[in-house]
């Protein structure tokens, strides 16, 4: 079905390629899953798959690619669109409708299919992906998850015969993202769609795949073969493969299943041996929910907390609150995660927390001060957003011009954004713009702008969209970094492998309401839903992370 024939890519201005040489093959009815660290060029394969990489893209394409027979050289996007559907990592810049239903419509307007055939179709996407409760919403109204589904079901209305999807999970809840690669699979099993896809949540998705495509980057050839095959010395690796490669399990299992199955002589080791201790009086920071009176004050305080878009008070108004009475202190070196259900509110508390929500009802204190009384600048000192899309955040030419920005802004040192990105994203190109970086490059580069000005209070919105686990692993050191200085951080998030390497508290909301709070092991270790592959595969001991397990070993032997 799909053919890479010695294709390289080189972009304008560019003086290496991003793809070298790829050749491999893609037959019809597999589920295929590109793998990579950031920025190495998976989005760029993605794209020559329907013809936007070299059409709309620029720069130069050597070799060829054959999709169904057809050459994207002499094939442009349009000319494949009844054969290939694609989802970009960002949704919203590809809506072209205001309204759930409209935008699912769309694709097969444009396609000229009769009403009766749309109608049908929209009907069966809406229960295949759960989205009939917004059906009739406005699109830019929905929480990201929400959108990110939407934008999956716009395609998959047009019946492609490729799917391409670039992190069709990075948005969604565990259980989201269960459905959405569960509808997948019967596109797979059932229908023969051809689905590729890349994602760096491997732990969701690698148990899946019929084969995986590593781009290695650095004009380094390409690695194609079975999963397990493939990853057993891929430097990028979900947590279930590398505690495989740590117990030395043979055949390495890419599922908790498979894990559980050979995990008891491990079971039995680590039961004799103390697990870390997380949340309270733990080793990420100290629980200071409630505080007592030697406790230093709250970073951030919320008391009666009701936010309602809109207007109106309850739901009586005709509009359900996006947070209802919550109550919430943070304290300094402490790591809280927000977790819950696509729409449970988290983004909202994060907004209202940095200023740019107004509260109907409750109060609100960050660092000292009142983020709705208070102008931008005074805020930004006290508070720092890096929201979902992080280009919000950028608006100059190119990197290097973006933290020259941020130093003067915030007064710092010259070079101080610049050596943060470094540590985030090693190898960022100075002169490059923004918005041709990739995703997770993206992310690090507003995250760098927002730690210039040492604030002491970072909010993070779904951090790890974009990023592989190397760069994960960057992000949990700055967040220590940040933890030893007193800082807090929260941190709105699906990524439950992040919690669990990152977080010492866990907030669970539902519906705007907390339902959970409390050190992290203690909520999310027994969660069928929140629990990281770990805690599955050595149930019912209370070991949350690879790391932990093999600093305990080492610790043992």
């Amino acid at each position: 079905m799909i053919r890479f024939e010695s294709v390289s890519m080189r972009y304008p201005d560019s003086t290496n390629p991003v793809l070298h040489d790829a050749t491999f093959e893609i037959p019809e009815g597999e589920l295929c899953l590109v793998v990579g660290q950031t920025g190495t060029g998976k989005t760029t394969l993605l794209r020559a798959i329907n013809g936007l990489v070299p059409h709309f893209t620029g720069g130069t394409l050597s070799g060829r690619v054959l999709v169904d027979g057809r050459d994207t050289r002499t094939h442009r996007p349009r000319d494949l669109a009844d054969v290939v559907g694609l989802v970009g990592q960002d949704p919203l810049a590809n809506f072209v409708t205001d309204t759930v239903e409209d935008e699912l419509a769309y694709g097969m307007e444009s396609l000229g299919l009769p009403p009766d055939v749309m109608r049908t179709r929209v009907e069966e996407t809406l229960d295949l992906l759960g989205l009939a409760g917004v059906r009739g919403r406005p699109i830019a109204t929905l929480s990201g998850g929400q959108q990110q589904r939407v934008a999956i079901g716009a395609v998959l209305t047009t019946h492609p015969r490729v799917l391409v999807l670039d992190e069709p999970t990075s948005a969604l809840d565990p259980q989201a993202a269960e459905e959405v690669l569960a509808a997948l699979q019967r596109l797979v099993h059932d229908l023969g769609v051809t689905v590729v896809l890349a994602e760096h949540r491997l732990e969701r998705v690698v148990e899946y795949a019929d084969r995986v495509v590593l781009v290695p980057g650095d004009g380094r050839a390409l690695e194609v073969g079975p999963p397990a095959q493939v990853l057993a010395s891929s430097s990028v690796a979900p947590p279930v493969v590398e505690l495989g490669r740590l117990a030395g399990w043979d055949p390495l299992p890419l599922s908790v299943r498979d894990a559980r199955r050979l995990a008891g002589p491990l079971r039995e080791r680590l039961a004799a041996i103390p697990p870390p201790v997380r949340g309270r009086d733990g080793n990420h920071g100290i629980d200071r929910t409630h505080g007592t009176d030697g406790d230093p004050p709250a970073v951030a305080s919320a008391r009666g907390l009701i936010v309602t878009y809109g207007g109106g008070r309850t739901a009586r108004s005709g509009r359900r609150p996006a947070l209802r009475d919550l109550d919430l202190d943070v304290a300094p070196g402490e790591v809280v995660a927000l977790m819950g259900r696509n729409g449970a509110g988290k983004s909202t508390l994060l907004n209202a927390l940095v200023g740019l929500v107004r509260p109907t009802a409750g109060t609100l204190r960050v660092a000292g001060i009142d983020p709705t009384r208070h102008k931008p600048r005074e805020i930004a000192r006290a508070v720092g957003l890096v929201p979902q899309d992080p280009g919000a955040l950028l608006y100059a030419e190119t990197v290097a011009q973006e933290c020259r920005q941020a130093d003067r802004d915030f007064g710092a040192e010259p070079g101080r954004c610049a050596e943060i990105l470094a540590r985030l994203a090693p190898g960022v190109p100075d002169d490059r713009h923004p918005r041709d970086l990739s995703e997770g490059q993206r992310l690090c580069l507003a995250l760098a702008v927002v730690l210039t000005g040492r604030p002491p209070l970072l909010l993070l919105d779904e951090p790890t969209r974009g990023l592989d686990y190397l760069a994960k692993a960057r992000l949990a050191r700055i967040v220590e970094d940040l933890v030893a200085e007193g800082r807090g951080v929260v941190f709105a998030t699906h990524d439950v492998e992040l919690v669990a390497e990152i977080a010492s508290r866990v907030v669970v909301l539902a519906e705007g309401e907390v339902v959970a709070d409390g050190p992290v092991g203690a909520v999310i270790a027994a969660s069928p839903t929140f629990a990281p592959q770990v805690a599955k595969i050595l149930r019912p001991l209370p070991w949350l992370t690879v790391a932990d397990v093999a600093a305990a070993l080492e610790h043992a032997s």
